[in-house]
């Protein structure tokens, strides 16, 4: 597993999904900090990655990232972690849009396309 604080070239996702789930890789993304964990097997490894190093729960959001598809198409929110009734998501997507909209951009800031420069 590890933590992404920097922008990561598609091609590691890409080799990434090869040795974990096929097309593709779990993510856990912190909208607070803009950081994100990747390769693990489970959200809940990457979220608990997070949590010792100082992100705060309510603010990890697990997705699913597909490499092979557009930017446009890319994640995918499903995840055991995002239920939290407490905090008004009572189901394993990220229900508020605006928290979906800090997700994609994190996650596209974070990525690297090849055709980006």
């Amino acid at each position: 597993m590890k933590i992404i604080t920097e922008v990561i070239k598609i091609t590691l996702l890409r080799d990434m999904v090869l040795n974990m789930f096929g097309n593709f890789i779990k993510a856990v993304i912190d909208v607070e900090k803009e950081i994100m964990a990747i390769d693990g097997e489970l959200h809940a490894d990457e979220e608990a990655l997070l949590l010792v190093n100082g992100s705060k729960q309510e603010n990890l959001w697990g997705i699913n990232i597909y490499p092979e598809l557009p930017k446009e198409e890319r994640v995918e929110f499903d995840s055991m972690i995002n239920l939290r009734p407490r905090q008004g998501n009572c189901t394993r997507s990220v229900d508020d849009p605006e928290v979906r909209n800090k997700i994609i951009k994190i996650v596209n800031k974070l990525i690297e396309d090849e055709n980006s420069a």
